[in-house]
């Protein structure tokens, strides 16, 4: 992009890496490159690239040049080595775990996660001999407890879905190098600009693109940022990126790769087998997204901070989780390691109980009701009667989403408005 030697600031990357002038026809926004296929210069080209001897483009199912472009600024903005992008943010969980595992192993995960992922990994990971044990991250010594020969990874969120707890993302990396086993942190609501986790000791970050990066409610993707810095050959527990690879003719990835032994691995391995490929054209309306993330952001949590002051005082609002506010557990956590906000996501609980919040959700008129967050608009779902229903009551009381919550994923219109449509709605 530049050869001026200093680090680029966040805005500067959210618009520039990964992007050049398209060589053939000097555009300067990323081309959607939508080919199936990419012509080789001759055969021994095309061995090279089949025998991870040349990067470079073959099928998209593997690599596109627009997919490629995104991987390069995801990777960029949150510090990372390298990037796998794919189908969406529950393919990536389990792109993330897919070179780590194998059947009759373990992973320790918070038990403050969105439900749709304490589904996939206490029931649907099973299907593949994995298995998942959930911990109040809080309690450390639980944490390590939970950790046995079998366990491969820590997960966790940086800002949970739906309740906005906010993790100590260094005493849980802390946790995991005492292991020798990586740290998985989602930073969908976080996004790179309110925390890196792999600054603050994660191996591994993955997001629902979906979400804050692009911001508008049109795609559906994910992403697996690796750090680079993890020693995948020091144990033997992994041997998908330490021992040789009989697909590659003995090929041993992390010895070959290094820093990008788990990139090279997802790619040549994890999308190969498994097909979760991001399409070229969501790749390029992420990519625009990514251009305001900055913005937007400031924006999501001025506005968040706002409406959750306002929910706060008023009476009808029996507790309000947003860990920006004076009063939150999480409080001081945030001021440490989350100093410019505590994302834009957070859930209210109604004196009126379930039947309060299926009555106001059904009087919103400008807040959508869907099942998404992370958009400009300010959206409102009742998780217990939808994103968490397949849980027991006790399940979703653990993962901040009991009978009584509405989740709010507060958007960037003019704070006042919303204010006036949860008044309205709240009765």
């Amino acid at each position: 992009m530049t050869d001026d030697p200093r680090p680029q600031g966040f805005d500067t990357l959210a618009i520039h890496a990964g992007a050049e002038p398209d060589p053939a026809t000097g555009a300067r926004q990323v081309p959607i490159y939508q080919s199936t296929a990419f012509q080789f210069r001759d055969a021994a080209h095309a061995a090279r690239l089949f025998g991870l001897q040349e990067v470079g483009y073959i099928y998209s199912r593997l690599t596109n040049p627009t997919v490629s472009a995104l991987q390069a600024r995801v990777a960029a903005l949150e510090g990372g080595a390298g990037a796998v992008c794919c189908s969406s943010g529950h393919a990536a969980q389990i792109m993330a775990l897919f070179p780590l595992m194998g059947p009759g192993l373990n992973i320790v995960a918070s038990s403050r996660l969105y439900g749709g992922t304490v589904t996939q990994f206490s029931q649907t990971i099973r299907r593949f001999g994995w298995s998942c044990r959930f911990v109040d991250l809080d309690d450390h010594d639980a944490v390590r407890a939970a950790i046995d020969d079998d366990t491969r990874a820590i997960f966790c969120e940086s800002i949970s879905n739906p309740g906005g707890y906010v993790t100590d993302i260094p005493a849980i990396a802390g946790i995991a190098d005492e292991a020798g086993i990586p740290l998985i942190v989602d930073n969908t609501l976080a996004t790179p600009f309110l925390c890196r986790p792999l600054e603050q000791g994660a191996t591994l970050v993955v997001h629902s693109l979906t979400k804050y990066l692009t911001g508008n409610g049109t795609v559906m993707g994910g992403a697996v940022i690796d750090s680079g810095r993890f020693d995948w050959s020091a144990s033997g527990k992994f041997p998908s990126l330490s021992d040789p690879e009989p697909a590659y003719h003995g090929l041993r990835f992390h010895e070959t790769f290094g820093a990008a032994a788990f990139t090279f691995h997802s790619i040549a391995i994890g999308l190969r087998d498994l097909g979760m490929t991001l399409n070229p054209q969501a790749a390029h309306y992420v990519l625009m997204g990514i251009e305001t993330l900055g913005l937007r952001m400031e924006r999501h949590v001025a506005n968040a901070q706002r409406v959750a002051e306002w929910l706060e005082a008023d009476p009808r609002v029996a507790e309000v989780t947003y860990a920006g506010l004076q009063g939150s557990p999480w409080h001081e956590r945030v001021q440490r390691l989350y100093p410019k906000g505590a994302g834009a996501l957070f859930t209210i609980r109604l004196k009126g109980g379930y039947d309060a919040c299926v009555a106001a959700i059904e009087k919103l008129q400008m807040i959508s009701h869907v099942a998404n967050l992370g958009d400009a608009r300010t959206l409102a779902i009742h998780p217990a009667s939808t994103t968490h229903s397949q849980l027991t009551e006790a399940q979703q009381i653990a993962a901040g989403a009991g009978p009584d919550l509405v989740r709010l994923s507060i958007g960037i219109e003019n704070p006042e408005d919303i204010i006036a449509d949860l008044d309205r709605a709240l009765g």
